[in-house]
């Protein structure tokens, strides 16, 4: 196969895996962002590759993020210049790539003169915009808040402040579209499969529990990417040591009704020297983290607690002229962040950079450690250079100037994209274009296809969500149970009641074996 070329015709999901009886040139333990990559950048270089996941694609730290694409301005002050310059070039190649669930978004930093002189602040910014190249995100100023729009939701206190840019992304999205161009070239994904145990004898060999029960499958290499699971995985269900340790840093985050009226997101400065984001979400609502608290224990049973709602409703009340409190939370979530434990006393120090350990005593062993949604392309890229060397192979890289499903918009210009749709199905209400537009890019044709009306879009199983939809999202994107459509495929768990993951899941039993 050329690089980055697609096969003719896509594997359906719900068939049985092609190789299943067969070894696979790799197996990649771990369904989150940066399995998915590695599985998706491998299968493009040719190479047969099988990826298991024990729950749902984006199931934990991956759907769990603060939502951004993003150099990490913060890190500027730890000394990371060059993880910020690798990630400040991601930015724009990822934008690029998926510009209908990653877009640029502008930041507004109050300036508070108690926590950092404004000096610092301008320095970081001029290093912000100038450490990597930027041809999509406008640059650093500073800005009046007593007449700029983001000055009006703020405290009067706060007369001035700093804007930059960074990027939006809806990460449990981000790893969806690369699983499915993974299997689109080639690639076996199999959701709710845990890899039990692997042996290394010659190859790897891999015990897998599913749905169907326990199958043995073989590969030449293994890469785990479990996340926070990654060393639980070495210990536990491998014969392999773990070369370096991980800290698992849980990041929480809790979503309010709107707190402000405009398209700009803020940045606050907190007086232990934290920092916490406030992000316009899903319209109707704010999103604001995140927390860095350590964690011990089981890295499923990871919640937001009191002290963290706290936490953040502090920060909140600090800024903004509206407080808030924890009876005003309509959603929290917390995701662990498995960090590379490089000694640091304060966990919102410890870096956000990655470590790829290659074992090559035997059948090569490629374990990642640490990373961050932004630089998931790089990290993938690496890992698959390291593991086609291994196996002896020379493949060229693929994916830095290749779109995301979906993300292949004329001139990647989004707006452009939602007027030609909405002009081509003018029956679809405004708000359900936009969504289905933003979700799927261009591949919302398959969803949508011949249909002239709203009738033909099947069932109205809830508000704003169509039998057609739903069967897509069963039958192509590993969707499984109303959580897996309501809260990771979509947000559309926010704007219904608590009776909608019933009444859906109600539904997907009626409807599985038409689907399968």
């Amino acid at each position: 196969m050329s690089d980055g070329a697609r096969p003719a015709a896509a594997r359906r999901i719900g068939t049985e895996p092609a190789r299943m009886n067969g070894d696979y040139d790799l197996l990649v333990v771990g369904g989150g962002i940066n399995g998915a990559g590695i599985a998706r950048d491998a299968a493009g270089r040719g190479l047969s590759v099988l990826l298991v996941e024990q729950d749902d694609l984006a199931g934990h730290t991956s759907s769990a993020s603060t939502k951004l694409i993003h150099g990490g301005l913060r890190y500027l002050e730890h000394r990371e210049f060059r993880l910020v310059r690798k990630a400040l070039a991601e930015r724009e190649r990822l934008i690029a790539a998926a510009p209908h669930i990653l877009w640029p978004m502008r930041f507004v930093m109050p300036h508070d003169a108690h926590l950092r002189p404004a000096w610092m602040i301008r320095v970081g910014l001029f290093f912000y915009d100038h450490l990597a190249r930027r041809d999509r995100l406008a640059g650093s100023r500073a800005v009046d808040l007593r007449s700029h729009p983001a000055g009006r939701a703020l405290r009067p206190a706060f007369r001035r402040g700093f804007e930059y840019s960074d990027g939006w992304a809806d990460d449990a999205r981000l790893v969806v579209l690369n699983a499915i161009d993974a299997r689109e070239r080639g690639a076996t994904v199999l959701t709710r499969t845990r890899c039990e145990a692997v042996t290394r004898d010659g190859g790897w060999h891999a015990l897998l529990a599913g749905p169907s029960g326990r199958t043995a499958v073989g590969a030449r290499a293994l890469v785990n990417a479990a996340g926070p699971w990654a060393a639980d995985f070495l210990h536990r269900r491998s014969p392999l040591a773990a070369r370096h340790r991980v800290r698992l840093v849980k990041g929480s985050h809790i979503v309010v009704r709107r707190l402000f009226d405009h398209d700009h997101a803020y940045i606050f400065q907190a007086p232990d020297r934290r920092i916490v984001f406030a992000l316009p979400y899903e319209g109707d609502f704010t999103l604001l983290g995140t927390t860095d608290v350590e964690h011990g224990g089981d890295p499923g049973a990871a919640r937001i607690s009191g002290a963290e709602i706290e936490y953040l409703c502090m920060m909140a009340n600090r800024y903004f002229a509206r407080g808030i409190a924890a009876a005003d939370v309509v959603w929290s979530f917390a995701g662990l962040r498995p960090l590379l434990d490089d000694d640091s006393d304060d966990p919102s120090a410890v870096t956000r950079d990655y470590v790829l350990d290659l074992d090559e005593q035997g059948a090569p062993a490629l374990s990642v450690f640490g990373g961050k949604l932004t630089t998931y392309r790089v990290l993938a890229e690496a890992a698959v250079d390291r593991v086609a060397t291994a196996l002896g192979g020379n493949r060229t890289a693929w994916t830095a100037g290749v779109p995301l499903p979906g993300g292949d918009l004329p001139g990647a210009d989004f707006d452009r994209f939602q007027r030609e749709t909405a002009a081509r199905w003018p029956w679809l209400p405004s708000a359900l274009c936009l969504r289905l537009a933003r979700a799927y890019g261009t591949r919302m044709e398959r969803i949508l296809g011949a249909a002239k009306a709203m009738a033909d879009l099947g069932d109205a199983v809830l508000p704003g969500l169509y039998a057609t939809e739903i069967d897509y999202l069963l039958r192509e994107e590993w969707a499984c149970t109303a959580d897996d459509i309501l809260w990771r495929r979509s947000k559309l768990g926010l704007h219904l009641g608590p009776e909608a993951p019933a009444i859906l899941d109600r539904w997907i039993a009626a409807r599985r074996p038409a689907v399968a």
